[in-house]
């Protein structure tokens, strides 16, 4: 029998952004055409790329970092939604995330530039605010201003980000089914044809192989992973991951293996899974019960064994990896 108009057949496409890949993985009639989405997911991401990395010279946030305390500036209204949210996660992290610690991610290797002794030193000793402290917002006129040096890095959160706009994106294409993807950023809409949920895997922080620790089913939701095993850099013959402990300007010396988190959009996972690494389990999972978040936690015991350890707010599935067909949050 051949195929009518209102059958589903699955489609993928996926492109480069932000030093990585973006994937959409999605199910429309037959006859839908991909071309037209395509360029629209890639113009997506391409903007957030362009307003908000720190390796682009002439990004929206450069133009900010650059501005002296005191100047207003005017910003795109991504941008601007971005600086909100993070604001407003660092104040209800309590500084666990902030977005304000462009100068300490730098000086350690984790931006453009190499680390060195001189911008470690630098980034050790400065006393700090908190970013939620320094930069004042007015949305309706689309501007902002600093109230002392920082330098912002958004690198905790704009690929969430980048993730709901490939979401909104797909949804304004007429993709009720999908699940997008930047990294280990993730966001489902809605269910398979079939009814079943996605099948999203949580890596093993192994620095060594990549290798799926357990399994999580996700609909209409967003997922996020944070860890210390993918983004380091070695000093002195020592690995130091990639987040930074607000209070230190330094890595994170004690830490969660990772933190995976699920919300309802991918910015917020994002943002809170680079949080909870930073408050670790005990004060993480209080503090996600607090804010509705749901988290898996993944800690290395004495013998480097991995354990897991959640903190549930909603209904969700987990089980040990298996040999399904999955997409992984890393």
């Amino acid at each position: 029998m051949p195929k009518m108009s209102t059958d589903f057949q699955r489609f993928a496409l996926n492109g480069p952004t932000m030093g990585t890949r973006w994937s959409a993985v999605f199910h429309a009639p037959v006859n839908f055409e991909g071309a037209p989405l395509k360029l629209t997911l890639a113009a997506a991401v391409a903007e957030v790329d362009e307003q908000m990395s720190i390796w682009r010279k002439q990004s929206d946030l450069n133009r900010l970092n650059d501005a002296p305390p005191g100047q207003w500036l005017s910003l795109p209204h991504p941008l601007m939604e971005v600086l909100a949210r993070g604001l407003e996660i660092g104040g209800a992290s309590g500084g666990a995330f902030d977005i304000g610690l462009g100068d300490a991610t730098g000086a350690w290797g984790f931006g453009p530039e190499a680390a060195s002794n001189d911008t470690i030193y630098a980034a050790r000793t400065r006393a700090r605010l908190p970013a939620y402290e320094v930069l004042e917002l007015d949305r309706d006129n689309r501007r902002a201003r600093k109230h002392g040096p920082m330098t912002f890095d958004l690198n905790g959160i704009a690929k969430g980000y980048g993730v709901d706009r490939l979401s909104k994106a797909a949804e304004e294409h007429g993709i009720a089914s999908a699940l997008l993807a930047i990294d280990g950023e993730l966001k489902a809409i809605g269910a398979r044809p079939d009814g079943s949920q996605w099948t999203i895997a949580i890596e093993a922080p192994d620095r060594d192989r990549r290798s799926a620790h357990s399994i999580l089913e996700l609909s209409d939701a967003a997922i996020a992973t944070s860890g210390d095993y993918r983004h380091w850099v070695e000093i002195a013959g020592k690995r130091l991951a990639h987040t930074i402990d607000p209070a230190r300007g330094m890595p994170l010396h004690a830490s969660p293996a990772s933190a995976t988190v699920i919300a309802a959009d991918c910015a917020t996972a994002d943002a809170w899974a680079t949080a909870m690494m930073v408050l670790g389990r005990d004060r993480g999972r209080s503090l996600a019960e607090a804010q509705g978040l749901t988290v898996l936690f993944i800690e290395r015991g004495a013998s480097n064994e991995l354990d897991r350890f959640g903190a549930t707010s909603r209904p969700t599935r987990s089980h040990p990896a298996t040999g399904s067909e999955f997409v992984q949050s890393r």
